[in-house]
């Protein structure tokens, strides 16, 4: 197991362009970030549509040409099956993504709201 982890976060290069899509009824939001969590875009929405897709995919396209970046991972939470049009048209576009466990999420959440100890 512990080999299966390294394996995962050994795809995390300096050439990754890493886009987190928080799901939703109709609307997603995307955030692009680098290898090191540094922001590369802010926020950005698109419709829960062919046409929001189409737009997405562009969008991550034209990120990945202005950063200099090879590979792309996209990650999301399987929100009800509202990521499921999406993974879809990612997998016809041959874009990598992951289903990013609610759980991880959660923690990794509450563990950036702490505050430092002096």
């Amino acid at each position: 197991m512990h080999d299966n982890v390294n394996d995962k976060i050994n795809q995390v290069t300096e050439d990754t362009l890493i886009i987190g899509i928080d799901i939703a009824k109709k609307k997603h939001y995307a955030c692009a970030i680098d290898d090191r969590g540094r922001e590369l875009q802010r926020a950005f929405s698109f419709k829960q549509s062919y046409q929001g897709f189409e737009s997405f995919i562009q969008t991550v396209k034209d990120l990945k040409t202005k950063h200099q970046k090879a590979k792309v991972i996209i990650g999301f939470e399987a929100t009800g099956h509202y990521w499921k049009n999406l993974a879809e048209r990612l997998w016809d576009e041959q874009l990598l993504y992951v289903i990013v466990n609610p759980m991880h999420v959660k923690r990794s959440k509450e563990f950036e709201e702490q505050p430092v100890q002096k």
